[in-house]
């Protein structure tokens, strides 16, 4: 019979404020979070069919059990959605795959932290941006659902900054980063995750250590060889990665670099050959962004091989 991990319910002095009494047990990120109440647990847990007490995984540095009911408390602490739980879940069960190493990812001096992307019809059922400010904020699904990975990482698994989280900078993403990618007309290329082996139609997550997004601005280029001298001058700076790197390429660039002809083949390969630097298998490639404004971005990964991106069906 299968071990069975249950959680303890901690009592709270009712002359102390819920959310006061998160900050004191170091339950948060620094910013207020939602008392994970009973009710508001059992609610969460509405959004799976799995059961409370499954363990998906134990999770460095500290090896803390990751119960789906576990999950579920840092999940109503983020903030989330009961409807969200199953993406929170997937993006756990991605990053405990030894090739994303993320007993490394956590307790590293470099500033990467894992990033969530998510892909298939979910993505709209949810309402995560993919578009105007998909990095930055207003945007429930994608906050909280990052947030809750964030808090996944700390509270279970023990990364707590400078104690065994030991990067030297980190980067705002280490509270929350979660987006998904333009699919669709507007992308004129096979989604990530179709790239990947998954069908159009699946919903997946994918999760990546990456750093902070720099974004890449070329708005005089009007051909695809213009627009990829100015990637590749950006991939090639001095200090970058030399490993697995994502690169989110703007709508407006993607028109123009695939009205060219150029394939996401022909781009990985114009930017190894061009930088000298790169492999074309470490090469993550997306669209995503608003639709005014000649931009993309690019997200250093950890180095190669430190971490690798791992991609994930979701199971609800």
């Amino acid at each position: 019979m299968a071990q069975q991990w249950h959680t303890e319910q901690v009592a709270i002095d009712v002359k102390i404020d819920p959310i006061e009494a998160c900050y004191q047990n170091g339950w948060t990120d620094g910013l207020p979070v939602v008392p994970p109440t009973p009710e508001r647990v059992e609610k969460m847990l509405s959004g799976t069919t799995r059961s409370r007490d499954e363990l998906i995984a134990a999770l460095p540095p500290k090896w803390g059990k990751a119960t789906v009911e576990r999950i579920a408390i840092n999940a109503v602490m983020a903030g989330c959605l009961p409807e969200y739980l199953p993406v929170v879940l997937a993006a756990v069960e991605a990053m405990v795959d030894e090739r994303f190493n993320l007993h490394g990812v956590q307790v590293t001096t470099s500033h990467v932290s894992p990033m969530v992307i998510v892909h298939g019809p979910i993505r709209k059922k949810l309402n995560i941006n993919d578009g105007f400010n998909l990095f930055g904020q207003g945007w429930r699904a994608n906050a909280t659902i990052g947030r809750a990975v964030r808090l996944i990482c700390t509270n279970i698994g023990g990364a707590l900054p400078a104690e065994l989280d030991r990067a030297a900078f980190g980067h705002v993403g280490k509270y929350t980063c979660c987006i998904a990618e333009i699919e669709g007309e507007e992308n004129p290329w096979k989604p990530l995750h179709v790239e990947r082996g998954f069908e159009p139609e699946d919903n997946t997550v994918t999760v990546f250590a990456g750093a902070g997004p720099k974004s890449i601005n070329d708005h005089g280029s009007n051909t695809a060889e213009g627009i990829l001298t100015t990637i590749c001058q950006n991939m090639a700076a001095s200090g970058n990665s030399r490993g697995e790197t994502l690169l989110v390429i703007g709508i407006e660039h993607a028109e123009t670099i695939s009205g060219d002809g150029f394939r996401k083949s022909d781009i990985r390969k114009h930017i190894a050959e061009t930088t000298n630097q790169y492999s074309e298998e470490d090469l993550l490639l997306m669209v995503a962004g608003g639709p005014a404004g000649r931009w993309s971005m690019l997200v250093q990964g950890w180095g190669s091989p430190s971490s690798r991106a791992i991609s994930t069906e979701l199971k609800d």
